[in-house]
């Protein structure tokens, strides 16, 4: 019997695999094998930790609001503003509210005296 070579799709699918491995270190770069399992959990990790992002950036912005409430001197708490601000149906979120006790301390000062009026 005469001698059959591989098609070219195998070759293919471990080039793709290696334009994705390019970047990792020693045999994780090289070895294919190796390479689809760092593959794996390559992408296992960065769809577990988008959802991690999420959870450490609300909490970091609920730290700053706090901070920001507790640094005017007012016996005044986080959850308390919270709750007044969707009382009122203001459209401000923790996002916005951070960035603003961050940038602008009086603009933050004003919004929450008017949320405790």
């Amino acid at each position: 019997m005469t001698r059959i070579k591989r098609g070219y799709i195998a070759r293919r699918r471990r080039t793709k695999i290696r334009l994705f491995a390019s970047s990792f270190r020693g045999a994780h770069s090289r070895l294919t094998r190796t390479m689809i399992q760092q593959k794996i959990r390559a992408l296992v990790s960065s769809h577990r930790d988008r959802g991690k992002q999420k959870r450490s950036f609300r909490r970091l912005w609920i730290t700053r609001i706090n901070a920001g409430i507790r640094e005017m001197g007012v016996s005044y708490n986080y959850s308390r503003l919270i709750n007044n601000i969707y009382k009122r149906q203001l459209l401000l979120n923790r996002k916005i509210l951070a960035q603003i006790a961050i940038s602008n301390r009086n603009c933050f000062y004003m919004i929450s005296n008017e949320i405790i009026k």
